[in-house]
Order: C-alpha cells, then structure tokens, then sequence
C-alpha cells in the first residue's frame, strides 16, 4: 500500500487497504489499484512496487504513480458521467479503455466513489471486472463520510 503501516486505523479502513492489496496480489495481469473520491481525491492505492516484483519486465502504472493513476481514474469517471447526461443514459456503472500496452478500468463505488485498476494488454477482463465488483461490493457500504475523510487524512500524511 501506499502507507507504511495501517497503524492507528480503523477496522474499516485497515479492511479497504486489506481489500485493495489483495486485489492486486491475487488477480493476474493487474498492475496497480486505487480508489478516488467523488471530488477526485485519492482515498486509498496499491503500491506500483508490488507488481513490479510480478511483471519486472513491464512499467507498473502511469508513470509508475499512483497519484497519475488517480488523476486518470477521476478524469475518465468525469467524462463518462458527462457523457452518460448528455446521452441521457443514466449512471456510469463502469469503464473500460484497452490500449496496445495496457487497460484501465473504472468503476462506480455506491458513494460516488470510483475504483480505477490498471492492467496489461492481455489481461482477462472478465476477471479483472468479476474482482472490481466484488471490491465494490464489498467496500461500497462501508465507504462512510468519516472513512472517506480517515482515509484522506492517511493519504496526506504519507505524501
């Protein structure tokens, strides 16, 4: 994870780190994950370092960052939902963008919340969005204004 240590956390939040991390030491071809507030600020994001370790011949996210990764998560998620009002075509559930050497998804946490992964090119992305779900499942009721403003402040503190 990004934080060092989940020391002086929440349950809830040391779970949302536990939830993430899993997520991109389990699921293959994932590179790295993070989850962005409603207002574009980074709440929680895996450690690019982790991957790197898997796939050591490939880079590990947008510019090995995992603040890029959040700033590309945010605008994407902004986009959609422009897109989704003007085609009147209800809420963004989630996203997908395949390019030569890799993919990014997004999907939408029930707070308005978004959960971005970066992956490789030849991922399965049956399984990579299978996991995003069950991450938001799992994460969507517990992502509470006071998490939100806990995990903000966590962020903060290791930039």
């Amino acid at each position: 994870m990004t934080a060092p240590s989940t020391f002086g956390l929440s349950t809830e939040a040391r779970n949302l780190h536990w939830l993430l991390s899993n997520l991109v030491e389990e699921v293959p071809g994932v590179h790295s994950v993070t989850v962005v507030s409603s207002d574009g600020l980074m709440l929680l994001s895996s450690d690019p370092g982790l991957a790197a370790a898997r796939t050591a011949e490939r880079h590990t996210g947008p510019r090995g960052s995992s603040a890029d990764l959040a700033t590309i998560v945010s605008g994407i998620g902004s986009l959609t939902i422009g897109a989704a009002k003007l085609m009147d075509g209800g809420g963004v559930k989630q996203t997908m963008v395949a390019m030569d050497e890799g993919s990014v998804f997004v999907m939408s946490i029930s707070d308005g919340s978004l959960l971005g992964v970066h992956a490789t090119a030849d991922c399965d992305m049956s399984v990579i969005a299978y996991h995003m779900a069950l991450f938001v499942g799992r994460a969507g009721h517990v992502l509470t204004p006071e998490l939100r403003s806990e995990l903000r402040k966590s962020m903060e503190s290791t930039q």
